[in-house]
């Protein structure tokens, strides 16, 4: 029998964290904020944590972007970098980034083992074990201190006051990004809550950055920087002129926006510590070297991402393409739609090699001008979110650029919410409970017989049940079908483009992280 791991031991163990208990339970013992001070007591953090450099990044939307805009940029500014966001997508190491480069399964084993088994011995009744999320947060600050980085960027994980990052109580500078709707149960049902929760990560003296809010979290922020004493500023978004020709690693016109609050952190941070020789961003009419290859090497999986299917047997490359996208919100579902119809749109050829859509196989372009296109949608989001809302934003997004979708599949996620490691294998077909997906299916039915004029309410009239070579059942309706499993939705589109090789399958994957972690299982391996 084969011995088991020290780090597959250490995902087993983390498994453990996870209870069914909801992070708006305010009256739980492990989701008290006041304890992460404890816990850094414990594992003798304090002093560690004081040295630190760190950048603070909270918001509702483009947080990973633009935390992964400042570790590229001062990453090639000369300096080790410690990147800590959420989630995974594939691998929980992805979390810790040292350099650019998920942890090694020796350190990630090597620390967790450390912190656990100290936080194990001191923990009781009374000062119960960190939930997840918090471990995380103190086994990446104790990663980035054996590791000796220069700088630390921490991405907050759900609002920001109660956040286990807001731990740190002298960061270096803080960031606030795009504000919008998102874990309302938690963070308050208005603007104006939801912008009280991420301001937050503001500290006495210490500078921040934001983008152009609405003016009813703008309001907040700046009477909360005001009461701390914050000289808060808002950061344009990057002038496209200042790259010289050359485009941002990460696809969409909305990264403008983050990658010009990421400059500006970037900036403040060289200015703050002392390393002004780097860069003198006075001169607005253009970046340094540096600035630029960070901002054009920048890569996040799962956010506006092309991948072709490289695992399909045709003739010609290119027939089947996943666009990826993480969205979630219906304000981030917009531009992702957005993002999407702008890029089936264009030519397939990647413009350098660090773009996201570097993957893409180019097309003779005879051949490509002899194609048709279809688009399709492959969707799952959490039952928590409003589905109309999400699937509203995108059908009428493409329609307005002209985009409009041939058919839509919903599946259920394949990630074991509740498990990590070998153990975390995904539910059989016979297991998975498929009614939020008809759901999403009911409410995809109903919008599309809308747009057409028929008869919203009667959707399920036009539905069958067909079954596969393996028996196993699917709902096919007119616009739409559900598959119990998202390799079974992926071999109906490989079937399809095999029988239609005239016509290339464009389809755009959205809804969930968790949906983007498990294409990129499924499609790259």
């Amino acid at each position: 029998m084969e011995e088991v791991s020290s780090y597959e031991k250490a995902l087993d163990v983390l498994s453990s964290f996870i209870t069914l208990r909801s992070p708006a339970d305010k009256g739980s013992k492990c989701s008290r904020f006041e304890f992460v001070f404890d816990y850094i007591k414990i594992l003798d953090l304090e002093e560690p944590i004081s040295k630190m450099k760190i950048i603070h990044v909270a918001g509702t939307k483009g947080k990973g972007s633009t935390c992964t805009f400042v570790e590229s940029i001062l990453r090639n500014c000369g300096f080790r970098t410690g990147l800590f966001t959420s989630p995974h997508l594939i691998d929980v190491r992805e979390r810790f980034r040292i350099d650019g480069v998920d942890i090694c399964e020796e350190k990630f084993s090597e620390h967790f083992w450390w912190c656990y088994d100290i936080l194990k011995e001191n923990t009781n009744e009374d000062l119960p074990m960190p939930f997840l999320f918090c471990f995380f947060t103190l086994l990446a600050l104790k990663i980035f201190t054996a590791e000796q980085v220069d700088v630390v960027i921490l991405e907050v994980g759900i609002g920001g006051r109660l956040d286990s990052t807001n731990l740190v109580q002298a960061p270096i500078v803080c960031g606030i990004c795009s504000l919008g709707y998102d874990h309302v149960e938690i963070l308050g049902h208005t603007l104006r809550q939801i912008a009280g929760e991420k301001a937050g990560i503001f500290k006495h003296g210490v500078p921040a950055f934001t983008v152009s809010q609405p003016d009813e979290a703008m309001s907040v922020l700046q009477e909360k920087a005001s009461q701390l004493g914050v000289h808060l500023e808002v950061a344009p978004p990057l002038d496209a002129n200042l790259l010289n020709g050359l485009k941002l690693g990460l696809e969409g016109e909305h990264q403008y926006q983050n990658a010009g609050l990421a400059v500006a952190l970037c900036y403040t941070w060289l200015h703050r510590t002392g390393h002004l020789e780097i860069t003198n961003l006075e001169q607005t009419s253009s970046l340094p070297e540096s600035f630029i290859k960070g901002l054009r090497t920048a890569n996040l999986q799962g956010r506006a991402q092309i991948v072709p299917d490289q695992h399909i047997d045709i003739g010609s490359p290119g027939d089947l393409v996943f666009y990826l996208d993480g969205a979630h919100t219906s304000e981030s579902m917009e531009i992702c739609a957005r993002w999407f119809s702008i890029a089936i749109k264009e030519d397939s050829q990647p413009q350098d090699n660090f773009r996201a859509s570097h993957e893409l196989v180019q097309m003779p372009p005879d051949e490509r001008s002899r194609k048709n296109s279809i688009q399709i949608l492959l969707f799952n989001c959490m039952s928590v979110r409003d589905p109309q809302l999400l699937l509203l934003r995108v059908i009428k997004t493409c329609a307005s650029h002209g985009v409009h979708f041939k058919k839509a599949l919903f599946v259920p996620n394949m990630t074991a919410f509740f498990k990590f490691g070998s153990h975390a294998l995904p539910p059989t077909d016979s297991q998975v409970d498929l009614s939020w997906q008809f759901t999403l299916q009911r409410e995809w039915e109903s919008l599309m017989q809308g747009n057409k004029g028929g008869d919203a309410k009667s959707p399920d009239g036009i539905c069958e049940e067909v079954k596969d070579d393996s028996e196993l059942s699917t709902k096919s309706c007119e616009n739409s079908m559900v598959f119990s499993s998202l390799p079974l939705a992926i071999k109906w589109l490989r079937d399809s483009v095999k029988q239609n090789q005239s016509i290339r399958f464009q389809v755009l994957v959205t809804g969930s992280l968790h949906l983007m972690g498990d294409m990129l299982k499924f499609v790259k391996k």
